[in-house]
């Protein structure tokens, strides 16, 4: 038996806030595998290349970044047989409900502004945990 872990990508152009929201999770005790991805096109590199397909994962999308924004990478994603299934939640600093509606039209999972302390972002990752990575044991 082995505890239960998501590969969890944080898909951010601000290394800043890759690593307070990996922090926020840690924080929770939420002790997933954190993978960095500086922008889209390096996510969507590592899903082309990746050796297991099979691993549980989720992904954080930020959607302002440089090159391939986060609205063309999750398009990319949701309309991919494979990668389809992946949940992707859109953690922003928009609040447009415009980007927000986009989001889900594009196949986006959940819709989040980034809150703006870090208390927040303990409480906003605690509930992305709690929801979207169930921790138990598997064989």
């Amino acid at each position: 038996m082995r505890l239960l872990k998501h590969n969890v990508f944080i898909v951010d152009d601000d290394p800043d806030d890759r690593e307070s929201i990996r922090d926020a999770f840690l924080e929770n005790k939420h002790n997933h595998e954190y993978i960095f991805m500086k922008d889209g096109v390096q996510l969507l590199n590592h899903l082309e290349t990746e050796n297991d397909p099979d691993d549980l994962k989720i992904i954080l999308l930020d959607l302002n970044m440089p090159g391939k924004d986060g609205k063309e990478v999750l398009k990319e994603i949701k309309t991919n047989k494979t990668w389809q299934p992946i949940p992707v939640i859109v953690l922003t600093t928009s609040s447009s409900e415009k980007d927000r509606d986009i989001s889900y039209e594009l196949g986006a999972n959940c819709f989040l502004t980034k809150p703006s302390s870090y208390k927040e972002l303990v409480d906003v990752t605690d509930s992305i945990a709690r929801l979207w990575m169930p921790e138990g044991m598997i064989s």
